[in-house]
C-alpha cells in the first residue's frame, strides 16, 4: 500500500497516528506530495480526483480517500481497535466529524491568507470560519469530558490532530482561552509517541 501524504496536513497526520497506534506503519509506503487548490503541484490526482490528501493506494491498485474512509479501512484491517462497536461508535464518529469540521474551517482560513490576493480577502468570511471553530470548541469543552478521558479511539486522534493544527497555523487565535479542560486534555494527548512522531514542521 502507498499513502500519499504531506507532513503538514492534519488529515494525513490522522492516518499516520492510526498506523502507529495499530502497528501498521511498516505495511504502508509513504509518498510525500504537496500542492494547493490553485497550484496542484504533485498532488495525487490519479488517486483522488478532488486533488486532496491523504489518498491510499491499496495493494490491488484501487485507491480510497478521504481520511475518514482511509482510517476506517486501516482500523478494520487491524481488527477494529479505534472504532468501537455501536452504540459507542456513534459518539466516536461524531467526535471525529467535529474535529474534521474544525480542520475544514481552519484550512479555509489559512488558504484565505496564503492563497487569495490581499485585495480580495473577505474578513467577515474568515471570522465566520473561526466562529464555527469556537462553537465546536465550546461544545467539546462542556460535553465531551467523559469521552475524552475514556479509551483511545479515532475521535480522540482526530481531535488531537485538529487542536495541534490550530497551534501550528492559527496560534495567534489562542484557542485555549476559555477552554481549560480541552487544553489540559490536549497537553496530555500530545505526549503520546504517535503524536510526538508526527508533529508538523513548517
Amino acid at each position: 500500500m502507498r499513502l500519499f501524504h504531506s507532513p503538514t496536513t492534519p488529515f494525513g497526520r490522522k492516518v499516520m497516528v492510526l498506523l502507529m497506534e495499530t502497528g501498521q506503519l511498516g505495511d504502508v509506503g509513504v509518498v510525500q506530495v504537496s500542492g494547493t487548490p490553485t497550484a496542484p503541484g504533485n498532488l495525487p490526482l490519479a488517486h483522488n480526483p478532488l486533488g486532496k490528501i491523504p489518498a491510499l493506494e491499496l495493494a490491488d491498485g484501487q485507491s480510497i480517500y478521504d481520511s475518514r474512509v482511509i482510517c476506517r479501512y486501516l482500523d478494520a484491517r487491524a481488527g477494529g481497535q479505534l472504532y468501537p462497536a455501536a452504540p459507542q461508535l456513534w459518539q466516536t464518529l461524531t467526535l471525529e466529524a467535529t474535529a474534521d469540521g474544525i480542520l475544514d474551517a481552519a484550512i479555509l482560513m489559512v488558504y484565505e491568507s496564503r492563497i487569495r490576493p490581499e485585495d480580495k480577502r473577505f474578513d467577515d468570511w474568515v471570522e465566520a470560519q473561526w466562529a464555527k471553530i469556537t462553537r465546536a470548541l465550546d461544545a467539546l469543552e462542556l460535553g465531551w469530558g467523559d469521552h475524552l478521558s475514556g479509551p483511545l479511539d479515532m475521535g480522540q486522534v482526530a481531535l488531537g490532530c485538529a487542536l495541534s493544527y490550530l497551534d501550528f497555523r492559527l496560534a495567534d487565535r489562542g484557542w485555549r482561552t476559555g477552554h481549560p479542560t480541552l487544553a489540559a486534555w490536549e497537553r496530555d494527548f500530545a505526549t503520546r509517541p504517535s503524536m510526538l512522531a508526527t508533529v508538523p514542521k513548517a
